[in-house]
């Protein structure tokens, strides 16, 4: 009996060990000089891409931005979010989060199309596009840099159940963010760090008008002045854009301070100053930049690493938009 217990408990402890082993290889896969031999030229052909984008439309900044971390919260970073529908694929460009939403498709295609003129070959992912243009954009915008752990590989499906799950809708409150945080292995300090990327860019109507229109933690004015262009009749002017915060161009700690003046555009950014446990970390955010760019640099380097297709899973996608069978 304790010879068999002993079986037991060692073939369990092996199975754990087994699991962490291979949990982890696909991000022991991933480094930051992975394309230093196969394509040197590769950063910096994303980096050129992404500044003129950015300096045509400052707004696309966030746009790229906002595909990676759509792409991550969804089966991990995998490149999934920008399969166009097919007869096998269902894509998650179609997902209630990301409909009408999600853009910068077209910069993504321009990227993929200079970066593999620049290898000879697809050579670079989609899904490292993605992590390196998110980058790119934040520092284009004024923000951190970080250094990328790189490798990922494309998947070959997509998932718009997960999309319409995992994604945290914009009128979550704050418990709900944090398990839609922890779901994906990120904390809360990840996940107000990272809701800092609403330092930049616009968001539609559709997503603040509960906010304006049925919330008391909101400045008065502040509602005031978006009903203005956000109607509350349903279906006027649902995508009217709003800035996330009042320098919505450059990337800086300004979001945290628009929240502790309650002028946070949506339900879900001012839950993170609402009285509750994060209180305290926007406020330090509010008056030190220093801290939130780290904090936001080693959040996404976190977020980036979620899941990753590597070695032999997934492929190396010839075209963003489809898999390489499809015909």
């Amino acid at each position: 009996m304790a010879s068999s217990h002993g079986n037991y408990y060692f073939s369990l402890i092996l199975s754990v060990l087994v699991f962490a082993i291979v949990a982890s290889s696909g991000l022991s896969q991933l480094t930051p000089d992975y394309y230093e031999n196969s394509c040197p030229n590769a950063l910096s052909t994303i980096k050129s891409v992404v500044n003129a984008a950015v300096k045509k439309e400052r707004r696309m900044g966030a746009s790229l931005l906002r595909l990676h971390f759509h792409d991550c919260f969804v089966n991990g970073c995998d490149g999934s979010i920008l399969l166009d529908p097919t007869s096998t694929i269902e894509s998650e460009k179609n997902a209630l989060p990301n409909k009408n939403s999600v853009r910068g498709f077209e910069v993504v295609d321009e990227i993929k199309h200079a970066v593999d003129e620049a290898c000879g070959n697809p050579i670079v992912s989609c899904a490292d596009i993605l992590a390196v243009a998110a980058r790119d954009s934040v520092v284009a915008l004024g923000g951190p840099t970080w250094d990328i752990r790189l490798g990922r590989r494309d998947s070959t499906t997509a998932n718009p159940n997960g999309a319409n799950t995992n994604l945290p809708a914009p009128f979550l409150d704050l418990p709900q963010l944090i398990k839609s945080f922890q779901d994906q292995g990120l904390d809360e300090k990840d996940l107000v760090a990272l809701y800092g990327a609403h330092t930049i860019g616009s968001a539609r109507c559709v997503t603040y008008r509960g906010h304006i229109y049925n919330d008391t933690n909101i400045d008065p004015k502040f509602a005031n002045s978006l009903r203005y262009i956000c109607p509350r009749d349903v279906g006027v002017g649902d995508d009217n854009l709003a800035p996330l915060d009042c320098t919505a161009t450059k990337f800086d700690s300004q979001y945290y301070n628009d929240l502790i003046n309650k002028k946070g555009l949506l339900h879900s950014d001012q839950e993170f100053f609402n009285g509750g446990p994060t209180d305290q970390l926007v406020k330090e955010y509010s008056y030190n930049s220093e801290a939130f760019f780290q904090d936001f640099a080693n959040s996404m380097i976190k977020m980036g690493n979620i899941q990753p297709l590597t070695g032999e899973q997934g492929e190396i996608r010839a075209n963003c938009r489809k898999v390489n069978n499809y015909y």
